[in-house]
């Protein structure tokens, strides 16, 4: 599985030490269009994959603390000091980010490389001495605009890493991250992560409301081009462009990926001797599927590699949702996870038949990002061919859909009774709820054991309502189980799908 951990971004999402650097010196101009990167990303699928240069290895060397001890100077960001709607900062490469990338500007239909200056890094007295002669360059890019402070530019969007990139809406903390494809996700030999490793940034006009990102990703079995309309806001939005080329046959591709990170809250928090009640950028997958039903399947810190597929036509959307508001949920006044980001992808034409796939990964820390959920095509692309996509990602606000939510699961011994287990199941007040229990029916299911018919109370803490029920796994290791609750004959919640695993 990837060595990719969550404090590889710790630079990327706190502004008071982040990396970055400017041009200094600009090369000759030359015409750009997004086919300009298509072309590219053609050719480059039509030769050998080719391993880049890595930065020299006392930039590899670096502790932790030694690549903190260098940041870049915002005043200098590109272009500020302009009336340019947007500045923009590039992150220094080394530690976890061991090959540059090549940014480039655009402006009035001309590319300009920029160049790299290490000078216009301030730095403190611990910082190490680094070698400034060979492959150097910048490791990512941040975005900057204004946005609740009128005065001040303030970031919003971060890419850096493979082709890891991560958004946030006005008032969020930094959490999960989406990339641009990943490759064979928890197959037995090994994860592939494709890399951006060219940028272009359209220069925006003064009020200008989106910034316009294209990247050149490649791989060994893949290349593409993207280009990303990036909008800011109580919700940040990406409009995302994708052609893709392979070099060999994918046989599985993750489209639209997203990674987060959950390690416990009140479904396993036994495993964990922490003054806090929860500790995760995200509780659950949300899908819209292409029938219309919505699921929420509840996240988990399983103790062996789990995957999940959702088999479905034409998804009309899923995401990672973070459902706690309440700093008391998790009492951290550090981390603020309650203050993470949702993430929703919305395709933008027909993905035809596949599954989205939820891959759990065991992790013992909040540092590792363990938790990957992607589109995976049923149908493999062939060695050759092109690809097309275009869907969106909305980073923030958790999308409004109809249906009423689950905002807790809770499970344990059950105590009175006889042996098994007991699940709680909380959903959000709804109007749907407004003539009370009585006036839904419970419908729960599993294909491994039986279950109690359910109680269904109004919940005078959350104002909704609650469902709970028993089973006695026996002595199997898992068991699969489905909730939901209808009302005349339809539906009258979100589809609750849980895995319990011994």
């Amino acid at each position: 599985m990837s060595s990719f951990t969550r404090r590889s971004f710790l630079a990327a999402a706190l502004g008071s030490t982040a990396l970055a650097a400017l041009p200094s010196v600009a090369r000759e101009a030359m015409p750009f269009t997004r086919y300009v990167v298509v072309a590219k990303a053609r050719a480059l699928a039509a030769k050998p994959f080719a391993e880049r240069p890595m930065v020299p290895q006392d930039w590899l060397d670096q502790s932790y603390d030694d690549y903190k001890s260098r940041w870049f100077r915002t005043k200098d960001a590109l272009w500020a000091g302009t009336d340019r709607s947007y500045n923009v900062d590039f992150f220094l490469p080394g530690l976890y980010f061991p090959r540059a990338v090549q940014v480039n500007t655009v402006a009035d239909g001309m590319a300009e490389r920029i160049g790299f200056d290490l000078s216009l890094f301030d730095k403190n007295d611990k910082a190490p001495d680094l070698t400034t002669e060979g492959d150097l360059g910048y490791s990512g890019l941040r975005l900057r605009t204004d946005l609740d402070h009128p005065d001040k530019k303030t970031e919003f969007c971060v890419f850096q890493g493979a082709s890891y990139f991560r958004a946030i809406g006005t008032g969020n903390a930094y959490g999960l991250s989406a990339r641009g494809l990943a490759l064979k996700t928890a197959d037995p030999e090994g994860e592939e992560f494709p890399e951006f490793i060219e940028f272009w940034l359209e220069a925006p006009a003064p009020g200008q409301r989106s910034m316009v990102v294209h990247a050149l990703m490649d791989s060994p079995s893949v290349t593409g081009a993207y280009r990303f309309t990036i909008t800011p806001g109580s919700s940040a939005v990406m409009d995302v462009e994708a052609t893709l080329f392979a070099r060999e046959e994918l046989n599985h591709a993750g489209l639209a990926p997203l990674t987060s990170m959950f390690l416990f809250d009140a479904t396993n928090r036994n495993r964990f001797d922490d003054f806090r009640p929860a500790v995760h950028d995200s509780d659950g997958l949300l899908v819209l599927n292409g029938n219309g039903e919505t699921l929420w399947r509840p996240l988990a810190n399983p103790t062996r590699l789990q995957v999940s597929s959702f088999v479905d036509e034409n998804p009309q959307g899923f995401g990672l949702m973070q459902r706690p508001r309440r700093l008391s949920e998790f009492n951290d006044l550090e981390a603020f996870y309650h203050n993470r980001p949702c993430l929703w992808v919305e395709p933008k034409e027909d993905w035809g038949k596949g599954a989205v796939t939820l891959v759990e990964i065991p992790a013992d820390k909040e540092i590792y990002d363990n938790i990957v959920a992607y589109w995976r095509p049923r149908e493999p692309y062939a060695a050759g061919s092109e690809v097309n996509l275009n869907y969106r990602l909305t980073w923030g606000e958790e999308p409004v859909l109809s249906m009423p939510r689950v905002i807790d699961t809770a499970e344990g011994a059950r105590i009175f009774g006889g042996p098994g287990r007991i699940m709680t199941i909380d959903f959000d007040a709804h109007p749907l709820f407004d003539g009370g229990p009585d006036t839904l029916d419970v419908h729960i299911h599993s294909p491994h054991v039986a279950t109690s018919e359910g109680v269904l109370q109004h919940n005078p803490e959350t104002g909704g309502l609650r469902l709970a029920f028993y089973f006695d796994p026996g002595e199997r290791d898992h068991v699969e189980l489905r909730a939901q609750l209808r009302k005349d004959g339809t539906a009258a919640s979100e589809v609750w799908l849980y895995r319990w695993t011994a």
